[in-house]
């Protein structure tokens, strides 16, 4: 059995979920001594594709010199992805897809599959700083937060080390526990997790964190409900505190009131989705909780100094995801 992958980069692309993602291939070809596995690295029409760290990878071929059914069609995007809506991109995928190929999505390769109408009604993934925007975009395709998400014949992944365990995960699903385990253990990968964790655990920091359990409780409710928002009575019940107690917490380790704390959430969100994505100003308000265009662009300019579409002429600015406690001020 012989399995055929093509990773089609896109500029700008995530070198890091891209190799992570074709090492357990590689080291299950290595330790089991067989050709199981190939793959093709695949570009729109350059031979050299610049990642996002600056580092270039040459391609096997091009879009238009790819002949033939692959088992595995894998599309590898990062920044900007709504940039590589391309016709011929489109129509490459449709076909693979057709052909019985699994198609499926590194970082924000979701939305290119989405692009192609690859999702609806299914269930995909995309790093963190897009899911906003995919929501708004494809209202009929399920975006979660999960680390990766197979629906059939649609794989997507966060990206990041979260390709591994994708790869480990079709390597797994056609081969078996053993081979899985073996490329696992070859390249320190100490634990597979499952499709259904998070992408960011609600309540885990890397580093620790020194916020109060409850406090953190309360930033994950204002996270997970920024559309339709809460009352803050509602959060501090749905938490087991009373108000008193949630004011106290956010001027305690915030500085500021609960209330304030929430809208600023809401405008962190919407300077990631202004920055990162073309979608309308008024799209953008409704998403981050504001009922007027009027009343969301008179508190971002309070809060950032610019309007909202001065700051999308600056760039790219990062988005924060529950950090306890989130930037402020």
């Amino acid at each position: 059995m012989h399995t055929r992958i093509a990773i089609i980069l896109l500029p700008n692309f995530n070198m890091h979920a891209t190799t992570a993602f074709i090492d357990p291939f590689r080291v299950t070809n290595y330790l089991h001594n067989e050709g199981l596995y190939s793959w093709d690295f695949i570009s729109l029409d350059a031979q050299l594709v610049p990642a996002s760290n600056g580092m270039e990878l040459k391609v096997d071929k091009t879009l238009r010199e790819c002949e033939g059914r692959y088992d595995l069609v894998f599309v590898s995007a990062s920044w900007a992805p709504e940039q590589y809506n391309d016709r011929q991109l489109i129509r490459y995928l449709r076909s693979q897809y057709q052909q019985g190929a699994t198609l499926g999505g590194l970082d924000t390769g979701g939305q290119i599959l989405a692009y192609a109408e690859l999702t609806k009604q299914r269930q995909v993934t995309v790093h963190y700083e897009h899911i906003a925007s995919m929501r708004e975009l494809f209202p009929h395709t399920h975006t979660c937060e999960e680390l990766f998400v197979i629906d059939d014949r649609i794989a997507t992944c966060c990206g990041g080390q979260a390709s591994s365990d994708l790869a480990l995960t079709l390597i797994y699903n056609t081969l078996g526990v053993d081979m899985a385990n073996s490329a696992a253990r070859y390249i320190f990968h100490d634990r597979m997790r499952n499709a259904s964790d998070s992408q960011l655990p609600n309540y885990y920091e890397p580093i620790g964190y020194a916020a109060p359990s409850k406090l953190r409780q309360a930033i994950v409710q204002m996270e997970s409900n920024l559309e339709h928002t809460l009352s803050i009575k509602d959060v501090a019940h749905s938490i087991g505190v009373s108000q008193r107690q949630l004011a106290r917490l956010f001027k305690d380790h915030t500085g500021v009131s609960p209330v304030q704390y929430y809208v600023e959430v809401r405008l962190d969100r919407a300077h990631g989705m202004i920055t990162q994505t073309q979608l309308p100003i008024l799209s953008i308000a409704v998403a981050c909780g504001f009922n007027s265009q009027e009343h969301f662009c008179k508190a971002y300019k309070k809060r950032f100094g610019c309007a909202p579409t001065a700051d999308r002429k600056r760039g790219r600015t990062p988005f924060h995801f529950r950090s306890f406690p989130a930037p402020h001020g």
